[in-house]
């Protein structure tokens, strides 16, 4: 059995703030929230035996890349730490996340950062949508589109229509108005003072305007500046850090299971393969699949919550049946029947997700993992999720084209 991987804790930045119009470039965020997360959990920059940073576009948002370095920079004792940086789009925290655990398992280190860091909003959100847009096939997909990723999930929607009828955009904006509400009680959460109407998530053209094809404002992920950082370590380096503060190994956070998949790049691609598979989406199933199987469970109400990612309310509405929370093509019950609210039998994004939290590209994969640490060990605040002790992260990259799949519990 591999060596089993605890979360010590973490820290992330408010997803609110513009980094840029406070003069502070990423390096600075990367600072701030690194030493806040080691002020957080007790822990000391020459603990860090490696460090693993999730990042997907700071080359063109900043013109900077090797930020791997960049980790030596940010204290003395933080030179000559080995570090890595992984990127796979919306997913490369999750990647971060993904090699840092291996590295633990394989028996390496007993204590390793995952940072996850998207610098975006210095530029127009045109150009944002450009840069986002490489996540794309270049020069193959979604040629005519103004925004490319609202006009890829819009695509996902006419799939969706054309397996199993026409998706309502009643349970669409049902999905982004629950992810809104949940942001307000977030005290990171880019929209937490946003104000809406009783038209908002509905499909009126001026409360609610058309971006691509079926795909509506208030339908999409936030572009974000953002970091988040959390800290993973051996059985052997947690127990010694539980028994200094007064704890069990049992009170902490552990990552109970684990799934990775890759599809092919364009979304044309996916959908072909999937043309007779009862699911639109199977390769995320089976990643979902995946994380079960190695976490000991076999159905998702063995969980208490769900961090999904919801880039665009539709890649929620796709996630509820690739968890098989209801039969493939049937997410809108889970809607309609409360499962996925606050309150409900399997609470959906309760920080907010990418539509009510934020969605700082590389930092979203370890945002996540450090939710799941934050709901089992009981402190998620006004987003807490009574009773969680089990929670499932799932976490994609492009047009469904890198997954990620977690489950969180206790140690």
């Amino acid at each position: 059995m591999p060596e089993p991987v605890y979360i010590l804790g973490g820290a992330q930045s408010d997803f609110a703030r513009n980094w840029a119009r406070e003069g502070l470039g990423i390096d600075a965020m990367m600072r701030e929230v690194l030493f806040d997360g080691l002020d957080r959990t007790g822990l000391e920059p020459r603990d860090l035996q490696s460090v693993h940073v999730g990042n997907f576009v700071a080359e063109l948002f900043c013109g900077q890349g090797q930020l791997g370095g960049m980790i030596a920079s940010l204290h003395p004792d933080l030179s000559g730490v080995p570090t890595q940086r992984h990127e796979a789009a919306c997913a490369s925290g999750s990647m971060a996340v993904l090699a840092a655990a291996a590295e633990i398992e394989a028996g390496r280190y007993d204590l390793v950062a995952v940072l996850g860091v998207e610098y975006m909003r210095n530029v127009p959100g045109q150009t944002a949508a450009e840069h986002l847009g490489a996540a794309a096939w270049a020069g193959r997909e979604w040629q005519d589109a103004t925004y490319v990723w609202p006009a890829a999930f819009a695509d996902l929607i006419e799939a969706y229509g054309e397996k199993f009828g026409r998706v309502s955009y009643d349970h669409l904006g049902e999905i982004a108005r629950i992810n809104y509400a949940n942001g307000k009680r977030n005290p990171y959460a880019q929209t937490r003072k946003w104000q809406f109407n009783d038209r908002s998530f509905t499909e009126d053209d001026e409360a609610n305007p058309v971006i691509e094809g079926r795909v509506r404002r208030n339908d999409c992920g936030q572009v974000t500046d953002g970091a988040a950082v959390v800290f993973l370590a051996s059985r052997e380096r947690a127990a010694e850090y539980a028994k200094q503060r007064g704890l069990k190994l049992a009170d902490l956070a552990k990552i109970d299971g684990w799934g990775h998949r890759t599809a092919p790049m364009m979304l044309s691609e996916k959908l072909t393969e999937s043309r007779n598979d009862r699911f639109v989406l199977p390769h995320v199933n089976k990643a979902i699949r995946e994380s079960f199987a190695r976490a000991g469970i076999d159905s998702p109400f063995q969980l208490d919550a769900i961090e999904t990612h919801d880039c665009f309310a539709m890649t929620e509405y796709a996630a509820i049946d690739s968890y098989e929370i209801t039969a493939p093509g049937e997410s809108w019950k889970a809607v309609e029947e409360g499962v996925i609210a606050a309150d409900g039998r399997l609470p959906i994004n309760p920080s907010g997700g990418l539509i009510g939290l934020g969605h700082p590209v590389g930092a979203t994969g370890v945002r996540m993992m450090l939710d799941g640490y934050r709901q089992v060990t009981g402190q998620a605040g006004d987003c807490q999720v009574e009773g969680a002790k089990r929670v499932g992260l799932l976490n994609i990259g492009g047009s469904t084209t890198t997954i990620a799949s977690f489950v969180v519990g206790r140690g």
